[in-house]
């Protein structure tokens, strides 16, 4: 081989191994550079599916929660509805008795504080009465005239009432009244009665 030949291969053999480790050096570069992506994928993926479980166990937690709620709710609402048919059921059944307290025997001065405290509540110079038939007996003419020097007023006795049980005091004109049957005062002591007996229906000592 000729001395010139002989140095451009020489030449030659050497670009060709200087491009190989270059080559190798890319390769090695790339390949690091692919596992390093591959590993921030994975961490980024571990990371992200972490993120991803937790929302869902606080959502798990959180529906949890809305569950036990929305029970306790529903819970309290039927003990409610339980409660406040009860309560009614009483309530009807002596607003269903009350006639029978014409047949006491002192109901005359019943009747008589009946009419006294709805002509006390009117509070008017002139009354007009109604009252039902047994509660109109015992409002003799002695009674109303004793009424009326008490609290110096002019009371007159109008047409009976059609129902209840006691008696309704209004002005002449019509434009107040004070109903004092004894259905009406049942619903007015509801609220004050209502804790006293739901503890007596629940046996509990007042």
């Amino acid at each position: 081989m000729a001395p010139v030949e002989g140095s451009i291969e020489l030449l030659t053999q050497a670009v060709m191994s200087e491009a190989r480790g270059e080559a190798e050096q890319i390769l090695k570069e790339a390949r690091a550079k692919a596992e390093g992506i591959r590993q921030a994928a994975q961490v980024q993926a571990a990371a992200e599916r972490k993120e991803i479980l937790g929302r869902a166990a606080l959502e798990a937690e959180r529906a949890h929660r809305q569950a036990v709620a929305s029970a306790q709710m529903k819970g309290r609402m039927l003990g409610l509805h339980h409660r406040e048919k009860r309560l009614k059921d009483v309530f009807e059944a002596a607003g269903q008795k009350l006639p029978s307290v014409q047949a006491w025997k002192d109901y005359d001065e019943i009747a008589f504080q009946l009419v006294r405290e709805a002509l006390i509540h009117l509070g008017s110079e002139s009354a007009q009465i109604r009252a039902d038939a047994k509660t109109k007996q015992a409002l003799t003419r002695d009674v109303l005239e004793k009424l009326s020097k008490e609290l110096n007023m002019k009371i007159t006795i109008k047409e009976p009432l059609s129902r209840g049980t006691g008696v309704i005091a209004q002005t002449e004109d019509g434009r107040m009244q004070y109903d004092n049957t004894l259905e009406t005062r049942l619903v007015r002591l509801q609220g004050t009665l209502r804790a006293s007996v739901y503890h007596i229906l629940m046996g509990e000592a007042l």
